[in-house]
């Protein structure tokens, strides 16, 4: 069966993971994490993609971004995809892909589960056992948020502006919501939707989506034909 093409929509957040081919180190230094954060906030200017949280693992990593138009997206997966491995594999001596396949991604409900997607993305060194509090981990956005330093990739959702009216009170509040943890539900849920690419959301919102996609944006009952969005 032919593979669907990835569900992309303009304005609405994304979750991204990318994954090393086979498990293995896709950032084996400093000076690769920083070339890959470069790469990331380069492309995402020159694409119009909104970067609102993410975190580098040594063997994958997500991002959370808005997409000015349906093409940004994939503009800079691609972009920066292509230039990480030419620049890994010269100066690591090695050849071949890097990456475990095309990128994994979804459409999620920004009411809903953006703010869990943004705890679930920094969470991820503590769920792997890398580090005890996610602002010990160097290479995510987590730190941004927390007012500790200033992230040239990162822009802001709404939603995180409307955790408070000063810096601080924003800082706090979202502190609190990491600290706090993500429902098991939800981090499935994130999980699952993303590497399927099965927009996220409640019924309303992934009928709205359809309209704006040729794309089925969820999986299809058993013995239910799937109807054809309206224009």
């Amino acid at each position: 069966m032919a593979r669907l093409p990835r569900l992309t929509v303009a304005g609405y957040p994304h979750h991204v993971i990318q994954r090393g081919n086979n498990r293995q180190p896709i950032f084996v230094d400093l000076q690769d994490f920083e070339t890959m954060l470069a790469l990331l906030t380069d492309n995402a200017q020159k694409s119009g993609v909104a970067v609102h949280a993410y975190v580098l693992m040594d063997n994958h990593f997500h991002l959370l971004a808005t997409p000015a138009t349906a093409d940004g997206l994939p503009q800079m997966m691609q972009a920066v995809g292509r230039s990480y491995v030419r620049y890994f594999n010269d100066r690591h001596g090695r050849s071949g892909t890097l990456w475990e396949g095309r990128y994994r991604s979804t459409l999620i409900d920004s009411e809903r589960y953006l703010l869990a997607c943004m705890a679930y993305i920094d969470l991820n060194p503590v769920r792997a056992g890398m580090v005890a509090q996610p602002q010990a981990w160097p290479w995510s956005s987590h730190t941004h948020y927390l007012g500790q330093r200033s992230d040239k990739l990162v822009t802001p959702h709404a939603l995180y502006w409307s955790l408070g009216n000063t810096p601080f009170a924003r800082e706090a509040a979202y502190a609190a919501l990491v600290h706090a943890g993500i429902a098991g539900a939800d981090q499935a849920a994130l999980t699952d939707a993303t590497l399927r690419g099965w927009a996220l959301g409640d019924a309303d919102f992934v009928a709205e989506l359809q309209k704006k996609s040729p794309r089925r944006v969820t999986k299809a009952r058993p013995g239910r034909p799937v109807a054809a969005p309206k224009n």
